[in-house]
């Protein structure tokens, strides 16, 4: 068990540390190609240059791409689970699948506790509205209740750096101001299951060194972390379970040094 994992067995309530879990039975997702004929596939399943399969549906008759297909997967709190493989393997779909923002094809998803995905951490953004008036809009996006918002408020706005412009539509911000706000944003809520398309590293060289900071400690107060990310040292030192995707399967799965040792002898060479 690694620091971060103690370090979680020892703040969360008993209770609620022993529900929290993410499953996935034989988990399945098709997207349908509707523009593309069957027949100019000569109705054979091929496999993509860059993930999953492209073919025609035997439940459907459809030509579809099989983003994922028989994913079997127990992940359990106190686990830290690296997500690895080529791009197009199938790690973002995955993660969209289990934030339950793609629904599967076949199979079923089922979880205890409060799934916060850290990627797409601009939706439910607003232009021509402030960055307080934001800050509710997004905190209500991640499934925050208007009270839990307003008592982050305060410390999301020390945090961003922003001072008075938090009260000026976001349009007139900055490339990087924009990300301070929203990375404080989503860094301010505790995640039961905590989702992440790569480790986040924004802004500034100064803001930088904030980031990093409390994306440990974000990431420390979760109980379930599911992590894709192409840093396989990352992945070592956070992580204490690794699943290797490749073509929507999954093709390894196990203790972290173990997987990102033989994907590095046999997967990287693809």
């Amino acid at each position: 068990m690694t620091k971060l994992d103690r370090n979680i067995v020892a703040k969360a309530p008993g209770s609620r540390l022993r529900q929290t879990r993410l499953s996935l039975d034989n988990v399945g997702v098709e997207f349908p190609l509707y523009q593309l004929k069957a027949r100019s596939l000569k109705r054979t399943a091929i496999r993509a240059t860059i993930g999953g399969l492209i073919g025609v549906s035997a439940e459907t008759g459809r030509t579809s791409i099989r983003a994922l297909h028989g994913i079997n997967l127990e992940i359990r709190a106190g686990e830290r689970v690296a997500l690895i493989g080529h791009n197009g393997a199938g790690k973002t779909t995955l993660l969209r699948v289990m934030a339950g923002i793609y629904h599967p094809s076949t199979g079923t998803l089922s979880s205890e506790g409060h799934r916060v995905p850290l990627f797409d951490i601009g939706l439910g953004l607003d232009d021509e509205a402030t960055g307080y008036e934001n800050i509710l809009l997004r905190g209500l996006v991640m499934g925050s209740t208007r009270k839990e918002i307003e008592q982050r408020t305060a410390d999301i706005a020390d945090f961003s750096g922003l001072g008075e412009f938090l009260d000026m539509p976001v349009r007139t911000y900055s490339s990087g101001m924009l990300v301070r706000l929203l990375f404080a944003i989503a860094t301010s809520i505790t995640a039961d299951i905590l989702l992440m398309d790569e480790w986040l590293a924004a802004g500034d060289q100064d803001f930088i060194d904030k980031v990093d900071k409390r994306l440990h400690e974000f990431v420390d107060r979760a109980h379930i972390l599911v992590l894709a990310s192409h840093d396989l040292g990352l992945l070592s030192r956070i992580c204490t379970k690794a699943v290797w995707l490749e073509g929507g399967q999954i093709r390894l799965m196990g203790p972290v040094a173990e997987v990102i040792h033989a994907y590095s002898l046999g997967g990287l060479s693809q």
